[in-house]
């Protein structure tokens, strides 16, 4: 059986406002879909259902987001959890640019199952924020018994159609990076050999340590070609050596996206 999630707030960012009188669960419900054993891994998904005019945020948020958390260690019979997020939406507040979803979103989870053949015991925290005028940082409480045997999802596999594409599916080209010094870290330059998805493109650049910070890329467009310039600036606020293989580029554009890993040297 499957259990909804229990859902409390940490604290507030700021005044409910207009949410005063409105409880948490009453903005955001989560459930676990127990989804199918297929090999050696299960595939399951969250669904998030929030209230009208409220929104969550993606792996990686935005100057005005919350990141997602998980901690998986309390579930049994799996050694290891892909979290795979459907494309997102951006949005602007207060000039701030933030990633995420509104409404209901499923994400898919590949769960690395230990004993083939026993279920597995999902038992984990996933810490999110929600936001409308105000932004409340939660924490949900997920659970669920997931069968061996179990039938196929049509959910859940049409949110995996959702996750962006590939570089190669999206035939993109050359991707180089480039980087200069700064005071307080590192300024990344990017040209991306890919066709045009939309007419309006952006980008989301992350690195491997979610702890340095990376501001909003300044994007172009000129033919096939893609550039973009976004400061990168870690916990110390000096400059630092970055890894190419560790620099993650999506570019999102009329309801698709590129997932891109990796850059090269000009």
């Amino acid at each position: 059986m499957m259990k909804r999630s229990i859902l409390s707030a940490l604290c507030l960012v700021a005044s409910f406002g207009t949410a005063a009188s409105q409880t948490v669960e009453s903005l955001v419900q989560a459930e676990v879909l127990p989804g199918w054993r297929d090999g050696g891994t299960h595939m399951a998904a969250i669904r998030l259902q929030l209230a009208p005019g409220w929104k969550t945020y993606w792996r990686a948020p935005g100057d005005a987001g919350i990141p997602p958390r998980f901690d998986w260690t309390q579930s049994t019979n799996i050694s290891g959890v892909g979290v795979h997020w459907p494309i997102p939406m951006i949005f602007y507040e207060n000039g701030y640019r933030s990633v995420g979803y509104g409404g209901q979103v499923t994400i898919p989870l590949e769960l690395a199952v230990s004993d083939q053949q026993a279920p597995v015991s999902l038992n984990a925290r996933m810490e999110i924020g929600i936001c409308e005028d105000v932004c409340i940082p939660v924490t949900l409480s997920l659970q669920g018994q997931l069968a061996a045997t179990s039938a196929p999802s049509a959910e859940i596999k049409a949110a995996l159609a959702e996750r962006p594409m590939t570089a190669r599916q999206a035939s993109v080209g050359r991707v180089v990076c480039t980087t200069e010094p700064i005071r307080d870290g590192l300024r990344l330059s990017l040209a991306i050999d890919m066709p045009r998805l939309a007419q309006n493109e952006e980008l989301v650049v992350e690195l491997r340590d979610p702890s340095i910070w990376v501001s909003e890329p300044k994007t172009k467009r000129a033919g096939d070609q893609v550039t973009a310039v976004a400061e990168l600036v870690p916990p110390d606020a000096k400059p630092f050596a970055m890894a190419r293989q560790d620099v993650r580029i999506t570019v999102l554009g009329g309801g698709r996206a590129v997932d891109i890993r990796g850059c090269t040297g000009g």
